[in-house]
Parts: C-alpha cells; structure tokens; sequence
C-alpha cells in the first residue's frame, strides 16, 4: 500500500565519531565536521569523484579549521559504502544492514567507540526484527543529523524522493542533565507535522468523512483591537457547548473575514460588532445562503448546535 512507502533510517553518533576518528578529524572539530556533512549530505552520497563538485564542503571544512586531507578520507568511505550499497533512496536491500555492519565492522576495528556505536546499532535491529517496523529499518552510515546533543542512535523517517525526511530525532544521555542535578539517558523524536499533511493529502490518506469536512462549525470575528476579548469570549461560550470553532486572527475590514471564512469552507460567521456587544447578542450568518439574522447568545447556541448536530 502506498502509505507503507517509507524507511526509517538507523545511524548511531558514536559510529560517527569513530568513522570521523579514522579520518582524522580532531575530536574538538567532530561537532562541525558532522554540521558540514548534514548540510551536504545530498553531495556527500552521490558517488560522485570531480573534486570541483566539492569546493563547497572544502571551503566550509576550512573555515571550521578542519584538515583538508580529513575530508578527502572522509570522501574514501562514503563513496566505497555508496558503490557497495547505494543510499537507501528508493528501496531497502534486507541485505544491505548485514553488509553495512560488516563493512563498518571491518573499518572501526581499531577504534572502541565506532564499534560500540555498531554493537548498539545491531541491538537495535535485533530488537524490532519481529516487529512492525521489520523490513523498514535501515543502517544509513550517511545519516548525519546537525544538532550537537545526539549521544547515541539517531534515526529519521524518510517517505521518498522529493518528501524528504517527516521525522527525526535519537538518544542524547546529557541533554537533560543540563537543566538539573541528574543524569538522566532519554531518547526524543520530532515530527514535521506540515509535511505529513501533505503527504497524506498527495496520496489520499484520509478517511472521506475527514478529506470532506470543514475546518470548523463556525468562525467569529473579531471587529476591533477593543473587542478581542468579547470574541474570544463567545469563542469559549460557543466551544463549551460542544462546537468547532475557529477566530479570525486579527482586526480587519468584515469582508476580508467573511472571504477567509468562504475560502477554509465555514458554513457559519458569528459578527460582533458594536452594537451586537452593547446589546449582548451576535449576528449570524450564512455562508452557503448569505442570509443573516441578529440572535441572544442562548439563541445563537441553540441554532448553532441544531445545525451541527
């Protein structure tokens, strides 16, 4: 099925910090030696030898006070574990994670923290072997991810060419320990929530009843910079009694809100204006009908609601 189109990309920091060892990347330059490949990971995986095509990743690595010579090395491994594998863009060779661990295996033999990192990217394999994620976990020794507080596995959720990655995150043992007294291990993951939507709208992911709803039971407006609080109020009166409600988010001309609401599909518009606050009550309208009428709150409530139901 087209939703099961994904991997999940499995690298460990420590195998990266023992690949960058090997090369001979300083130990105080690791951190910007992993920012630089992140950012050029694209460049990094494509295999490719012309030297000019990495003028940017040597400028960067020079500027960071990183040895060129590190980077050539650098550019050694990943182009024989390119040419040995690829780079997981399309599909996952089960077979690719045993060779990738031998290969690195192979290559981190001298260095204790590169094969620590290796032991626990197998454990992790063997833990979700039998599960759901069988088949669709990935060893990615180009999985770099910037952020400096990643102790551990690192992974990200990748949905194709031209999606890119929805997800991210790993294990960091010392973030927390920052903020308090305690060291406490913990792993985190993020999620690219627009992404997502627009990834499950592209393959038609939501249920009909979803993919036809409207954005809201109804939106309020706001009239005036003075009159927010009483539209955020009947925001809340109209929410408690059970609808979806939405509030434009700034005082505007009344037509440009009524144009929003028409265009997110709002089949009813609460105005309060002036004199609708002076005396208490609300003026609906309707959107599909363009016909109006000045109600209390209770009545206003009980229409609404009728409607809805």
């Amino acid at each position: 099925a087209t939703d099961r189109q994904f991997l999940i990309r499995l690298n460990n920091r420590k195998i990266l910090a023992g690949i960058l060892n090997v090369c001979s990347v300083p130990e105080l330059k690791h951190i910007d030696a992993l920012i630089v490949l992140d950012k050029y990971n694209k460049l990094v995986v494509s295999g490719e030898s012309e030297k000019d095509k990495y003028e940017p990743l040597v400028g960067e690595f020079q500027q960071r006070g990183i040895p060129e010579d590190a980077l050539w090395k650098l550019f050694g491994f990943f182009k024989v574990i390119y040419e040995a594998g690829g780079s997981n863009d399309k599909s996952h060779d089960p077979l690719l994670n045993n060779k990738r661990i031998e290969f690195l295996t192979a290559f981190l033999a001298e260095e204790s923290v590169g094969c620590a990192g290796v032991d626990e990217c197998k454990q992790v394999l063997q833990f979700v072997e039998n599960g759901p994620s069988t088949g669709k976990v990935s060893i990615d020794p180009f999985l770099a991810r910037g952020l400096s507080y990643y102790t551990g596995s690192i992974m990200e959720v990748y949905a194709g060419e031209g999606i890119g990655s929805l997800g991210g995150g790993g294990r960091y043992d010392g973030l927390i320990g920052m903020f308090g007294k305690e060291h406490i291990p913990a792993c985190g993951f993020s999620l690219g929530l627009e992404r997502i939507l627009v990834v499950m709208e592209e393959r038609g992911m939501f249920p009909p009843e979803i993919a036809a709803s409207t954005a809201a039971d109804v939106m309020v407006t706001i009239w005036s910079e003075d009159a927010i609080p009483a539209s955020i109020k009947l925001a809340a009166e109209l929410r408690s009694s059970g609808l979806r409600v939405t509030v434009y988010p700034e005082a505007d001309k009344l037509g440009k809100q009524l144009k929003y609401a028409d265009s997110i599909n709002v089949p009813w518009v609460c105005v309060l204006g002036e004199s609708e606050i002076a005396d208490n009550k609300v003026t609906l309208k309707n959107m599909k009908t363009g016909e109006q009428e000045t109600l209390s709150r209770k009545g206003l409530v009980a229409k609404l609601s009728n409607q809805s139901a």
